[in-house]
């Protein structure tokens, strides 16, 4: 069954799940997946799920014509720089970011904010769900961020549109910006679109000056058989899915990276699957990895429906403060506790 974060969590607490850690122990499994992963898959200290991939959320992807035509010479580094870049673009005509809005997209969006201007609340607010990080001034100020962006820098019609179209405004040249996962070069490639041609791409604004990651990961949780043919087939599929040929084949069309760290990407990789796979070893090394909230990589989901609830809510009521918006938040996670 495909479950991911805390949902794997939960049902191997209800009972029931597969134990995988004869056939890990066989093949090396704890020495060569991302270690952000390993509670997620041990939730309780035994193999049980099977992860076929990493997504990197926090991208920025940028028009190379949008950006040539507004005077922007690369992918901005800060908020401070993205902002000042999103002027010259919408002073050009052109939207400043493409966006869609919906629970996750604007949470997509609003979780890089929070990494990219503190770490430390991202931690404390998204990874354990603490209601006074939530409602603290450094969530009001990334909530300030967040109005600015959707008020100024997006376009009216980010209502209503298709999440798998954003991209596109990018790649015909029509929008400066997206920050959205790593399954947007899936797009990008289904479209036609090249990188370093149509596209470039960069990690998402952040204040620390660090390589910094924000994980996402599909995964398949196994369950207990009592068949031993279904039992067989149980560890032929989890060694399948974690076998490097399906780790290559899988990830290259899907714009994802491995799941295993020793997988070379040098062969049929996407440039910037290069570039996140570079960057999430330096995030190990650095100590910046975190997992998604917004994909439901942390956070029960009660927890997570109501902060997503709560961002939706500030993106499409302009006359809502961003102090509002934060104790909002703090009061509707409280309430689920």
């Amino acid at each position: 069954v495909q479950l991911k974060g805390p949902e794997i969590g939960e049902w191997d607490a209800a009972g029931g799940t597969a134990n995988l850690d004869e056939l890990a122990a066989t093949e090396g499994w704890d020495k060569v997946v991302a270690p952000e992963l390993l509670p997620v898959m041990k939730p309780n200290g035994h193999w049980v799920a099977a992860p076929m991939n990493i997504h990197r959320i926090n991208w920025i992807w940028g028009s190379t014509k949008v950006m040539q035509e507004a005077g922007v010479a690369e992918l901005p580094k800060t908020w401070e720089e993205f902002n000042a870049a999103c002027e010259k673009v919408i002073a050009t005509g052109k939207i400043c970011l493409s966006h869609s809005t919906a629970d996750w997209t604007d949470s997509t969006v609003f979780e890089v904010i929070v990494y990219g201007m503190d770490i430390d609340l991202y931690r404390k607010a998204f990874v354990e769900g603490d209601p006074e990080a939530l409602r603290s001034e450094g969530m009001i100020k990334a909530l300030d961020e967040l109005r600015l962006i959707m008020s100024k820098y997006t376009d009216p019609g980010m209502v209503g549109r298709e999440w798998d179209s954003m991209s596109q405004l990018v790649g015909k040249g029509e929008a400066a910006f997206h920050i959205m996962g790593d399954w947007t070069i899936g797009l990008f490639k289904a479209a036609g679109f090249e990188e370093g041609k149509d596209y470039v791409c960069a990690q998402a604004p952040t204040d620390w000056g660090k390589p910094g990651f924000i994980l996402n990961s599909d995964s398949v949780v196994f369950f207990q058989q009592k068949d031993p043919d279904f039992q067989e087939g149980q560890k032929l599929l989890a060694s399948t899915i974690l076998s490097p040929e399906f780790q290559t084949v899988f990830n290259i069309s899907k714009g994802s990276i491995p799941a295993r760290l020793d997988v070379d990407l040098s062969n049929g990789f996407n440039p910037c699957q290069q570039l996140a796979q570079k960057d999430l070893q330096a995030s190990i090394d650095g100590g910046t990895l975190v997992r998604s909230m917004a994909h439901n990589m942390t956070i029960a989901q009660k927890f997570r429906g109501a902060i997503m609830d709560a961002v939706t809510e500030f993106v499409n009521t302009p006359d809502m403060s961003s102090a509002d918006a934060a104790n909002t938040m703090a009061d509707e996670v409280e309430a689920q506790m």
